[in-house]
C-alpha cells in the first residue's frame, strides 16, 4: 500500500486543493477520459454519433483540455484558462447550431464529474485520503463544472443571440468563399464554418437555380447553403445528389426550375456551379430540353463539344476545309451523309432510311466524301476530330433553328 501523506490526512476544514494533489491526479487522466468517454456516449447516444463524426477528434481534445486544465490550476492556480474557456464557449455554441437545449450538455459535466470523483475515491483509498480532503476534492470538482457549464451556456447565448439575417449573412459568405477557390483563406472559412455550425464536407455538389428563386429552408435543411439574392441564384449540397437530395430539392424549391452540377471535392465547388450555370445557359437555347431538375451529368459530351465555341469554330474549318470550296446546298447534303455514316457506319439502305434518300444516292455521295476527304475518313485520330466536329456543329444548329 502507498505510503500515508500526513499532510493531507489533518482533518482541517474545506479549503483549496495541497498542490501536490496533482502529481497524483494527472497520472490518472488518460484512463480516466477513456472511462468518462464510455459513460457519457453511453447516457446520451448523440454524443456518440458526434465522436464517430467528423468533429469528433475535436470534442476529444476538448474534453482532455478541460480535465488536464483542473490539474494544471490544482499544481497552479494562477494557470491560464483561455484554451479551456475558448473550448468551453464552442461546445455551447455547437449545442446551439445542434439545436440542442444546455440541458444534455450540463447532464455530460455532471456525469463526468461524478466518474472523476468515483476515480478519486478509489485512488484515496490507496492513499489514505482524509474525509475532509476527500470532501474539498468534490467541492472544488463541482466547482471547476460550474464554471465550466457557465462558459459553455456564454457561447450558447451567443449563438441564440444572432439574429436570423445575420447568420444568413455568414452562411453566404461562406459559400462565396468556398465558390473563390484556393485563393480563399482557409481560416476564414474554418472561422465562418465554426460561427455558423457548419461542418466543411469533403465534396458537394453546386445547384444552379432559375431567377426567381424560391427555397422552403424548412424542407431544405441547415446543411444546404444558399444565395438566391444573387444575380445567378445558387445552392451548395455537401455531399452527393442522391435520390433523398432529389426528394428535398423537388419539394425545397417550390417549382423553381434548377440545374445540378456534378459532385466534386470542395476544393473544385467553382467547376461544379460553372457547368450547372452552363446547363441553364443551354437549355435557353433550347439546344438542351428544359426540366425542373437537370443533371449535368446526363449531358457531359454536349458541355464538352460546346464549352469553347471559338475552337469549335477553328476545328470545323480546319477538319471541313476539303468540301469548303464547292456549292453551299451540295455542302450541305454531303455534310449530312458523313454524320450520318460517322453515326452509324450503317449500310446504305439504313443511312438511305435516314436520310430519306435511295440507297444509290448515299453510295454516290459515300463516294464523292471517300474522294474528297481520303484518308481523313480512315485515319482514327481524324475521323474522332472530324465526329466531334460535325456533333458540335449539329447541336449548335439545333439551338439556331429554334431561336428563329
Amino acid at each position: 500500500m502507498p505510503e500515508r501523506i500526513q499532510p493531507w490526512d489533518t482533518g482541517d476544514p474545506l479549503g483549496p486543493l495541497p498542490q501536490e494533489f496533482a502529481a497524483i491526479m494527472r497520472p490518472e487522466l488518460p484512463s480516466l477520459i477513456k472511462e468518462i468517454g464510455v459513460e457519457v456516449t453511453r447516457a446520451y447516444p448523440e454524443y456518440a454519433r458526434l465522436l464517430s463524426g467528423p468533429n469528433g477528434q475535436a470534442i476529444r481534445v476538448g474534453v482532455e483540455q478541460s480535465l488536464s486544465s483542473f490539474v494544471d490550476l490544482v499544481a497552479e492556480p494562477s494557470a491560464s484558462t483561455s484554451l479551456r474557456d475558448d473550448m468551453c464557449r464552442r461546445f455551447g455554441r455547437f449545442e446551439a447550431y445542434e439545436g440542442r437545449t444546455m440541458e444534455t450538455l450540463q447532464g455530460a459535466y455532471r456525469l463526468g464529474a461524478r466518474v472523476a470523483l468515483r476515480r478519486a475515491k478509489k485512488v484515496g483509498r490507496s492513499y489514505n485520503f482524509s474525509p475532509t480532503l476527500m470532501l474539498s476534492f468534490a467541492d472544488a470538482l463541482f466547482a471547476y463544472i460550474d464554471e465550466l457549464e457557465s462558459l459553455s451556456r456564454e457561447g450558447f447565448l451567443e449563438v441564440q443571440s444572432q439574429t436570423g439575417e445575420q447568420t444568413e449573412a455568414m452562411r453566404r459568405r461562406l459559400l462565396h468563399l468556398i465558390l473563390a477557390g484556393r485563393p480563399a483563406p482557409r481560416t476564414a472559412i474554418a472561422e465562418l464554418c465554426e460561427q455558423t455550425g457548419w461542418t466543411l464536407p469533403e465534396e458537394v455538389t453546386l445547384v444552379a437555380v432559375r431567377s426567381p428563386a424560391t427555397l422552403d429552408r424548412a424542407v431544405a435543411g441547415r446543411d444546404v447553403l444558399a444565395d438566391l439574392s444573387a444575380p445567378q441564384p445558387h445552392l451548395l449540397i455537401p455531399g452527393a445528389f442522391d435520390e433523398a437530395r432529389r426528394h428535398m430539392l423537388d419539394e425545397a424549391l417550390l417549382g423553381t426550375h434548377a440545374a445540378i452540377g456534378l459532385t466534386v471535392p470542395t476544393a473544385l465547388a467553382s467547376d461544379s456551379i460553372r457547368w450547372a450555370r452552363r446547363v441553364l445557359e443551354l437549355v435557353d437555347t433550347n439546344i438542351i430540353d428544359d426540366a425542373p431538375v437537370i443533371l449535368c451529368e446526363d449531358h457531359l459530351i454536349t458541355l464538352w463539344l460546346l464549352s469553347d465555341p471559338v475552337l469549335v469554330d477553328q476545328l470545323a474549318q480546319r477538319e471541313l476545309a476539303p468540301i469548303s470550296g464547292i456549292s453551299a446546298t451540295r455542302r450541305e447534303r454531303l455534310v449530312e451523309t458523313l454524320r450520318i455514316w460517322l453515326d452509324t457506319r450503317g449500310t446504305a439502305a439504313h443511312m438511305g432510311e435516314l436520310l430519306d434518300v435511295h440507297p444509290q444516292t448515299v453510295r454516290y455521295r459515300m463516294r464523292n466524301l471517300e474522294s474528297i476527304f481520303g484518308e481523313q475518313l480512315t485515319d482514327p485520330e481524324s475521323r474522332f476530330s472530324t465526329e466531334a466536329v460535325l456533333r458540335a456543329l449539329q447541336l449548335r444548329a439545333r439551338g439556331d433553328e429554334t431561336a428563329l
